[in-house]
């Protein structure tokens, strides 16, 4: 099997982070700045209802947040519901999705991420651009 021919359940991140439509934005500014994470799907009763990600989050900052500093900014970003600036069109596939087609759909969209979802819409993983050049080229 070609690479691109492989499904996206063979390489998904099954263990990921995710948000609640009300949690603060400063918990996901301070994980995202630390590098661990770029993209948040947001869940409400096991039901994927948005993503968050560095770019939601930096238009949210420069939009809102210049004119704070310190623990001004930390207190704002608390009070500011993940709600208000996650994206609710996201983009999902099933499981036996190609990666070929994903790295398509990426490029088309200018997205990093898609969340991978069973037949009843929940969500089972998320692959990211970085996840296809991994496969890609160090494998």
């Amino acid at each position: 099997m070609a690479a691109g021919e492989t499904p996206v359940s063979e390489i998904m991140q099954r263990e990921f982070m995710h948000l609640s439509p009300d949690d603060g934005l400063d918990f996901v500014e301070e994980v995202m700045q630390i590098g661990r994470v770029r993209h948040f799907p947001v869940l409400e009763d096991g039901k994927l209802v948005g993503i968050v990600s560095q770019r939601d989050l930096l238009a949210a900052s420069l939009t809102r947040v210049l004119a704070f500093e310190g623990e001004h900014r930390r207190s704002f970003l608390k009070s500011v519901p993940v709600s208000e600036v996650m994206t609710r069109d996201v983009r999902t596939i099933p499981p036996e999705t190609e990666l070929r087609e994903i790295a398509q759909m990426f490029a088309r969209n200018k997205i990093g991420c898609a969340v991978v979802v069973a037949e009843d819409g929940a969500p089972l993983g998320l692959v990211t651009e970085t996840d296809l050049l991994t496969q890609a080229y160090l494998v």
